[in-house]
């Protein structure tokens, strides 16, 4: 939807915030809304209903969703809300990053904030300067909790376009080393630009399918599998992909993220730590997946981020301090 509203040049930032909220809000209340109507119509609707929503929200998700998730009601209503926006400054720089972009409050981890304005920021001085990245408040989260220190070495397994390895990257003082891998060189691609903007440097990308055969011999201190996933824990963000994910997805997906951990994990160092993160809260690709890797991996600490208490995104966390000979099996 950005890069349609970016090309249209008579749409000013103004009425394409307009235009993205109301599409929004429509598959926000997509199964409240009259089909026999016009869109214009069935566009207010789901405005009106925006202003005014029903004391009844179950209608917010898809009936099969319950034998993936316990569905409360503080969760119908963190999904009905529309999402806010969070921002990650440069290591110990989110105070004076508030204090140049305004309408900022401080979040719940070091450098995080919740941006309530109004301007667009990805094409402020700041942005472009690379003193902060657009990333919401549980991915955060899952970039603390690996806690990497400066000159270890580490492997971001589906690293995609690099919101986390930017992260790892600063926490780490840009020192050591930051193998990322992914299936996609596109992505790869769009990496290589962000880092290029957040003068990230000590990090290496190759492509890598998820295969037994891995993509170096380097031994890790930690691994982070932040693995494709359904993105429910994002349907607040994305309420599209509530009418278009199906069981079976989710299904596919859980073997998937069992064969990354599997595949990823003999490539950790003895006694160091594997973090299985993803952005859904569906029973198959979190618990169903530690229990699966159970007897090879031992019981991991696990963290769950619910999107009615952090006010982002829903995420899980496991974390396995490997033992040499689980490491190895």
């Amino acid at each position: 939807m950005r890069r349609v509203l970016k090309a249209r040049k008579s749409i000013d930032p103004a009425e394409a915030r307009e235009i993205a909220d109301a599409v929004f809000a429509y598959y926000r209340w997509f199964r409240w809304i009259n089909p026999r109507d016009s869109i214009p119509k069935q566009l207010r609707q789901a405005q009106d209903l925006d202003r005014n929503p029903p004391s009844d929200l179950s209608r917010a998700v898809p009936e099969w969703i319950n034998d993936e998730v316990e569905v409360t009601r503080e969760w119908l209503q963190s999904l009905q809300t529309k999402p806010r926006i969070w921002i990650r400054a440069r290591l110990a720089r989110g105070a004076s990053l508030a204090q140049k972009l305004g309408d900022c409050k401080a979040g719940p981890i070091a450098d995080s904030l919740e941006y309530r304005g109004a301007q667009d920021l990805f094409s402020t001085p700041e942005f472009k300067a690379g003193e902060f990245e657009l990333q919401d408040i549980a991915s955060q989260m899952v970039g603390v909790a690996c806690s990497p220190r400066p000159g270890e070495t580490w492997w971001d397994a589906c690293a995609g376009e690099g919101g986390k390895l930017l992260l790892l990257s600063d926490l780490m003082q840009n020192k050591g080393l930051i193998w990322a891998s992914d299936r996609a060189q596109w992505r790869l691609d769009r990496l290589k630009r962000r880092a290029g903007r957040a003068r990230v440097f000590n990090y290496r990308s190759v492509l890598w399918d998820g295969g037994a055969r891995l993509p170096t011999k380097t031994r890790f201190d930690g691994i982070l599998i932040d693995a494709p996933c359904s993105g429910i824990g994002t349907w607040a963000r994305n309420p599209q992909a509530r009418w278009t994910l199906t069981p079976q997805d989710i299904a596919e997906l859980k073997q998937l993220q069992i064969q990354l951990i599997r595949h990823a994990a003999p490539a950790l160092k003895p006694n160091e730590r594997v973090i299985y993160s993803v952005c859904t809260l569906a029973r198959s690709e979190t618990l169903d997946v530690v229990e699966a890797l159970q007897s090879a991996l031992g019981t991991p600490q696990t963290t769950w981020l619910l999107p009615q208490e952090t006010q982002g995104n829903g995420m899980f966390i496991a974390t396995w301090r490997m033992e040499k000979q689980k490491a190895g099996s």
